[in-house]
């Protein structure tokens, strides 16, 4: 496969040049075809790949939903299994954890009567906040599904956890229990993951989104680059590569495809975290708002596929069972 930056070059060389300028560069076609035939044996196409961030909903509920809200027209609707798995895809897609965007307790349970009869749901991330009361009761009651896999939170509890003992008992118990958590916020959070990974070194921390980092075709900001290289110090913490479509495009705007552009911050991430720690994720549906679901599989499909079929099936699914240990569920 090949690069989109030499392709013009090739296709010129190749269609352009009259016979007698053709038969003078004949080497240098031979060299180039050479060279394609070495990029396609090296470009590894991911063999299974598991999604590590889908929001499923129900806006006809009788309860309703508490978000997204009523003004979002993209996102607004009916959002279940059975209209991911119909999206055109590069290559298709073995199974999803899902990761709560509700609030409310109770809907933890409906994503688990979901995924009851859902195969493909391998494992959910729930939404509850530790500190409140209760916390510990419902998460036994939810963790007693194989299929429950951790929480998210929000990066106010990460800061929270310094000071308040109570919210830092409930996330080490995650770690007792096996379980994850997933971590929401921008990039200034980014030391209080450092600070929680120190916390609670047996907890399992996935920073989503790359840290909503705005991207912008350039090299990323200092602190940034800084603060990601010290929450990558420390073993348990993953990051997840998703949310790139988004944090490329403004509001109203679809997100480029062109691999170079987001390359500066893949290429960061890689430096830091390396095969084993980063997890694949579409943010679906909300990505939808930046680019259709093909266009976000193709860029980390094209970028993690250069680093050879170790690594391309490290990040789309085998990173993903150690930071979740996602439930195989077709036996």
């Amino acid at each position: 496969m090949t690069p989109p930056q030499q392709f013009p070059r090739r296709m010129f060389l190749r269609t352009s040049l009259g016979a007698a300028a053709a038969l003078a560069i004949g080497p240098a076609l031979e060299s180039l075809a050479a060279e394609d035939e070495k990029e396609s044996k090296e470009f590894a196409e991911p063999t299974t790949i598991i999604d590590t961030h889908t929001h499923f909903y129900d806006p006809s509920r009788k309860e309703g939903v508490p978000w997204p809200p009523k003004e979002n027209k993209l996102l607004y609707r009916t959002v279940l299994p059975e209209h991911y798995q119909a999206l055109p895809k590069p290559h298709p897609v073995a199974g999803t954890v899902i990761v709560e965007a509700s609030e409310r307790v109770e809907d933890n349970q409906w994503i688990l009567d979901l995924a009851a009869d859902e195969p493909f749901i391998v494992g959910f991330v729930g939404r509850l906040t530790p500190g409140e009361d209760g916390f510990r009761r419902h998460l036994n009651r939810f963790a007693k599904n194989r299929l429950y896999r951790g929480i998210r939170i929000r990066d106010t509890i990460a800061k929270a956890a310094q000071s308040d003992k109570q919210v830092l008992r409930d996330l080490r118990l995650l770690a007792d229990k096996d379980l994850s958590v997933d971590l929401l916020g921008r990039p200034d959070m980014l030391p209080d993951v450092v600070k929680l990974a120190e916390l609670a070194p047996r907890l399992r921390i996935v920073i989503d989104h790359i840290a909503n980092l705005r991207i912008d075709g350039k090299t990323p900001p200092e602190s940034w680059l800084n603060d990601m290289r010290a929450a990558a110090d420390h073993e348990n913490v993953y990051c997840k590569v998703s949310a790139l479509v988004e944090g490329a495009a403004g509001p109203g705007e679809k997100a480029t495809d062109d691999v170079d552009y987001y390359r500066p911050v893949l290429d960061a991430l890689w430096d830091r975290f390396g095969a084993d720690r980063l997890i694949y994720g579409s943010n679906w549906p909300v990505c939808a708002r930046a680019a259709d679901y093909a266009t976000v599989q193709r860029i980390v499909e094209r970028y993690f596929g250069e680093k050879g079929r170790g690594a391309v099936d490290k990040y789309f699914f085998q990173n993903a069972r150690s930071a979740y240990k996602w439930i195989d569920r077709t036996g």
